[in-house]
């Protein structure tokens, strides 16, 4: 499914021999081969007729309301991307024996993407937060302050490159370098979605395309309907973020008709070809339509109450923290909320000054979207999930020289590094985990990339060893072969 196929030319079949008896041993197995080249395309269709029949009719949607697998904890999922890797002993796992060797060589060295030398100590301070004692940077004190006891802290995540690209990839779509469906993908096609007038994942980006670009949020073999709907937030009114939102040339009666006779005509196409790739076209017309009058609605912040905009603030940020918790009110299954362009956090120099301006951007949204999720009864029905594709070293780059200087960065670390998750039926006030005295190397109750994402699937109901789909002769699934539910991070 979600493939097409498109007849081949082929030259001209070479005559029998002159008697008409015999035929070269060449001619035969070309001729054979094309045989059973057609009973395996025969094949294919026939599966894919079948699927088509059970998953993909005009009559029912894509992207229509299904049930879980089981009892879900959640029924949305924020997720914040600090594109990049955010320093994870500068902002929620603290390090005070790496404080005490900064300026040396460490006891301990791993394997990174460039040379580094020194230990390089946090030149933030940390402090403990909340009845539970969560021990978090100055970056993120305002949030501590408030949410400390909603946190999950998982302080012993790993991935598998140091490599931007293939680590955004597997954390997004559980394949660090071939093109898979994204998780949002995966959750639509598994439950589909609340709100027929609106996409069922939404992509929110400031400007630009962040490292990997749309490969982030594709829905790949899946049909067309589950890939996410990228939004450029840098604009406020609701009619800029989205192209061609109205229709300048026709009322919404003729659209309506219009849409009505293109709708008819592709039921026809479907009856006698049974394409899935249709039924998603068809779909993304109706939600286009649809989206006129909800988007606008959904899109515009101004319609907040004045002092709900100043809970959130006015950075670029705060304007996507507060989209997203309109988008999840109104519904919509997945929003991923991106930091910006390439990858903000990905501070190689001057690391005090790099973090701490890209902490002021985002922390006070992030403070208020849960503040707001709370206090809208939104809270234990969203999963908010906070983190990079990978973490920091503890050293310093050594093209920085031996010395710590004060515009001293830190290189790309996917040995171990923090994500926090919130809400949704995740353990409340907890940490999970930890990493070396350093910050190196996740050591113990380490979490895989694949089982954060068997998790998160867990959370919403779904078995990510049941959410497959058939595709080039094998059943695919989020977390490929891998991947454990980490129970212990569940209330």
């Amino acid at each position: 499914m979600g493939c097409s196929l498109q007849a081949k030319s082929h030259p001209t079949p070479m005559p029998l021999s002159t008697h008409g008896l015999s035929i070269s041993r060449r001619e035969m197995l070309r001729r054979c081969g094309a045989g059973f080249g057609s009973v395996a395309l025969a094949a294919l269709l026939s599966n894919s007729l079948a699927r088509a029949a059970d998953s993909a009719t005009p009559t029912a949607g894509p992207l229509a309301p299904r049930a879980p697998h089981f009892r879900p904890r959640a029924k949305y999922v924020i997720q914040i991307l600090a594109n990049g890797g955010p320093a994870q002993m500068d902002t929620f796992d603290p390090k005070p024996v790496l404080t005490k060797y900064h300026g040396q060589r460490l006891p301990i060295h791993l394997a990174t993407e460039r040379p580094t030398s020194t230990a390089l100590g946090s030149p933030f301070k940390f402090q403990r937060y909340g009845q539970c004692g969560l021990e978090v940077s100055e970056l993120f004190g305002g949030l501590a302050e408030k949410h400390a006891d909603d946190l999950c802290v998982i302080r012993s995540m790993y991935s598998d490159s140091p490599i931007h690209e293939n680590c955004l990839r597997l954390l997004n779509c559980g394949a660090s370098i071939m093109a898979r469906p994204s998780i949002g993908s995966w959750i639509t096609y598994g439950l589909g979605t609340e709100n027929e007038n609106l996409p069922g994942f939404v992509v929110l980006v400031p400007k630009g395309m962040p490292v990997a670009g749309a490969d982030n949020w594709q829905s790949s073999f899946l049909p067309g309907a589950y890939q996410g709907t990228y939004i450029e937030t840098q604009d406020r009114r609701a009619s800029q973020l989205i192209d061609h939102l109205n229709n300048p040339h026709l009322d919404p009666a003729a659209q309506r008709a219009q849409l009505d006779y293109a709708a008819e005509l592709n039921r026809r196409h479907f009856a006698s070809r049974q394409d899935p790739a249709l039924e998603a076209r068809i779909q993304s017309f109706e939600t286009a339509f649809r989206m006129q009058t909800a988007a606008t609605d959904a899109f515009d912040i101004e319609r907040e109450p004045a002092h709900i905009r100043a809970l959130y603030g006015d950075t670029a940020q705060a304007k996507q923290m507060l989209l997203a918790r309109r988008l999840v009110e109104r519904g919509v299954r997945y929003v991923q909320v991106w930091h910006g362009t390439l990858q903000p956090w990905d501070s190689h120099d001057n690391i005090e000054k790099s973090h701490r301006r890209l902490a002021n951007e985002c922390a006070q949204g992030i403070t208020a979207l849960l503040t707001d999720l709370k206090q809208r009864g939104l809270f234990n029905d969203t999963l908010v999930i906070w983190g990079g594709e990978f973490g920091r070293t503890p050293t310093v780059e050594l093209s920085q020289g031996e010395k710590v200087s004060p515009t001293a960065g830190r290189d790309h670390n996917h040995h171990g590094y923090t994500m926090w998750l919130a809400g949704g039926g995740v353990k409340a006030g907890y940490t999970h985990g930890a990493t070396d005295d350093f910050g190196f190397k996740a050591v113990k109750d380490r979490v895989h990339v694949h089982d954060l994402q068997a998790t998160v699937l867990h959370l919403l109901g779904l078995d990510h060893e049941r959410l497959t789909y058939r595709h080039s002769g094998r059943d695919f699934r989020l977390t490929d072969v891998h991947g454990n539910v980490v129970r212990r991070l569940i209330a």
